[in-house]
């Protein structure tokens, strides 16, 4: 399971009205960044084999098998501040962050 808050949810409908309102949100987990992993944030056309979909009101999040092990219980937030928004991630399953809150690390 993931979770949105509703500044994230209204984010990422409004990013994704201004590319194709067809289209899926999907998040997935990458190997790579300051701590091993980072956070994969797309846009997609379909919906693959062992994607698991999680319903938000007006949106859809689409998470593949793999990735939904390194989140499971993964909130996603949005904030604003001088220096403009970005999203915010709290991960569970991570046994460390970078300072970037992009790139984590679980256990093996």
């Amino acid at each position: 399971m993931i979770h949105l808050s509703q500044a994230a949810a209204s984010e990422i409908v409004r990013i994704k009205s201004k590319q194709q309102p067809n289209v899926l949100f999907r998040l997935a987990v990458k190997p790579g960044g300051c701590s091993g992993f980072f956070y994969d944030m797309s846009f997609d056309e379909a919906i693959k084999v062992g994607d698991r979909i999680f319903d938000f009101d007006e949106l859809q999040v689409i998470v593949d098998a793999q990735s939904l092990n390194q989140i499971n219980g993964l909130t996603v937030d949005y904030s604003e501040d001088l220096m403009g928004g970005g999203f915010r991630f709290h991960n569970p399953q991570a046994i460390a962050t970078c300072t970037c809150g992009n790139s984590f690390s679980i256990s093996n």
